[in-house]
């Protein structure tokens, strides 16, 4: 559903991505884990097309994306929820999640209360509110609400596009142990057919909610397997110095 092949980004001296190379099949949930410095925001930024690489391809669906837009990408299926919260904080939730729909039917317009009146937009708005348990809050302006709703919010813009991959970058960034499960058991409870790529620093979470993992290191993949595959690995416990074994 969703490959890399051979990605390469340097910015000046320094090599971000080298040959960097993974494929998600459909329905995989797949957690990219790495130190700092590791590389692993800058290669979402070129799944999603934020960032051209200087070698190499993303290929969607069977799909060569490499030269496509963000915006064309995310019409093929490609979405992406980021570490830093881009919501319109002066509108509801509802209307939030119902300008993603509106830009996913081609019910986008100058007005966002005529998108939520469309019978379309609104089934998703209902459907994503569920699956990201908003339900309660649609009518709350995002300035009015916790952190972690706004987190659930993130997602729940990303649903809302329809994808067939959704990018998570470190959905559990700045919330605290209690919320860190409620965001398991929200992922837990995505359709099994979505496939979903996710930048995670929460251990247990990663190992969690992964079918597998992929590490990079110094922008290069060190390692691909399966969880179980992963903690008995030395060579990620020295990258880890030892943060491994409480995993």
């Amino acid at each position: 559903m969703l490959e890399t092949r051979g990605l390469d980004k340097s910015f000046g001296a320094i090599h971000v991505t080298k040959d960097a190379t993974l494929m998600l099949e459909q329905g995989e949930r797949r957690v990219l884990l790495g130190p700092n410095g590791a590389g692993k925001t800058t290669f979402f930024n070129q799944l999603v097309g934020e960032i051209t690489p200087d070698k190499g391809q993303v290929i969607l669906a069977g799909e060569d994306v490499t030269g496509l837009s963000v915006h064309q990408r995310a019409r093929r299926g490609l979405s992406r929820s980021y570490q830093k919260n881009t919501l319109f904080d002066g509108l509801t939730i509802a209307e939030n999640l119902g300008l993603a729909a509106a830009v996913h039917t081609g019910n986008a317009t100058r007005l966002r209360g005529d998108s939520l009146a469309k019978p379309e937009v609104r089934e998703i708005v209902d459907e994503v509110a569920e699956q990201v348990r908003l339900t309660p809050h649609l009518g709350a302006r995002v300035n009015e609400v916790s952190y972690g709703i706004r987190r659930q919010l993130e997602v729940g813009v990303a649903l809302a596009t329809r994808p067939k991959v959704l990018l998570m970058d470190e959905p559990t960034s700045g919330v605290g142990p209690e919320m860190s499960h409620a965001f398991h058991e929200l992922l837990a409870g995505l359709p099994r057919d979505l496939t979903m790529l996710i930048i995670e620093h929460d251990m247990d979470l990663a190992f969690e909610v992964a079918d597998s993992i992929t590490v990079l290191n110094y922008g290069e993949v060190v390692f691909d397997g399966t969880p179980d595959a992963a903690r008995g690995s030395d060579l990620l416990r020295e990258i880890y110095l030892g943060s491994w074994e409480d995993a």
